[in-house]
């Protein structure tokens, strides 16, 4: 657009203090035709940019005129340079604004400000694991979310089936890869997960909004809840010390070292039942032991006899 590139203009005017339209037309990728005319409509505007003939000419933007776009401060501009530098390499909207809050920024700032924007590749993707792509409706709904728009959704609840419903988008998130809506319903409050909508359609009608509402907030209280539900029956297990980082990365904030008998470490693991506990720890075999409860005991010795019975072993080895 090109009120984008009168502000590119005048920022790079700002950094440089004089430019040539050539100058001008390489740094924002258009014609030397449309760098002079974006030139002569800034200086139309008021804005004093003037041209001066001649060798050693070029475009100058007189006095202390400036424009500041950012207001930042030092350490603001890092940190925004460091969160923004990594989705900068896929995204040329956000590339090309990090280019123009570049120019904004004052002169002393903006080397340490660049570095930081190259200082960080972030890959989402876990070894092993195929690129998830992007749900089909996050661009919708995140124009719903900011137009205030109510979006109409056909949704395919994990136990309820597929249905249709209104919802007002309050925010999104996008949680290791997978993408949640917080909406407002007529049943109050609801999160639902983009990648089972089914069909979305983006209405006309205002979506309504609590002026206290706090997508942070709220999703804190989403993600307590799971986790609750996700630790409703805990174990005490033994595993040796070089194995007990493991155990409790597998169950990850739902495991915790509690004490130590003899040379190995006592562990307290939860899941959302024994069944879902004993599977998790099988992989590990004898290597861990499992003190309490005795449901769990009895799920791993289910599980152990189910694997006897699939791959037809004996004490002694295969069976013929």
């Amino acid at each position: 657009m090109r009120a984008d590139r009168l502000v590119a203009a005048l920022l790079v005017l700002q950094a440089r203090g004089s430019v040539t339209a050539a100058e001008l037309a390489t740094e924002l990728e258009v014609s030397v035709a449309t760098a002079r005319r974006d030139l002569e409509a800034l200086s139309t505007a008021g804005i004093p940019v003037y041209s001066q003939p001649g060798r050693g000419g070029g475009w100058q933007l007189l006095g202390q005129a400036r424009t500041n776009l950012s207001g930042l401060n030092e350490s603001e501009a890092r940190a925004l340079f460091l969160l923004l530098g990594p989705s900068a390499t896929k995204a040329p909207e956000t590339r090309s604004a990090l280019r123009k809050l570049l120019r904004a920024l004052p002169e002393t700032f903006r080397a340490e400000a660049a570095a930081a924007a190259d200082s960080i590749v972030i890959d989402a993707q876990g070894w092993g694991q195929t690129p998830s792509p992007r749900p089909e409706w996050v661009e919708l709904l995140q124009t719903a979310v900011i137009r205030r728009r109510v979006v109409r959704i056909r949704y395919a609840g994990r136990t309820s089936g597929q249905g249709e419903r209104s919802v007002a988008p309050w925010g999104l998130v996008d949680k290791d890869g997978l993408w949640y809506l917080i909406a407002g319903t007529d049943r109050g409050r609801r999160t639902f997960r983009v990648d089972r909508i089914q069909e979305a359609t983006l209405t006309a009608e205002e979506a309504a909004r609590p002026d206290d509402f706090d997508l942070q907030q709220a999703w804190d209280e989403v993600v307590d809840g799971v986790e609750d539900r996700r630790s409703q029956v805990s174990a005490d297990v033994l595993v040796a010390d070089r194995l007990a980082p493991v155990v409790l990365d597998q169950f990850g904030r739902n495991g915790a070292a509690v004490g130590r008998d003899g040379d190995r470490t006592r562990l307290r693991i939860a899941a959302h039942t024994a069944r879902s506990v004993a599977e998790q720890l099988a992989g590990f075999g004898a290597a861990v032991q499992v003190l309490e409860p005795e449901a769990v005991r009895a799920e791993l010795a289910s599980i152990g006899a189910e694997l006897v019975r699939a791959h037809g072993l004996v004490a002694d080895g295969p069976s013929l």
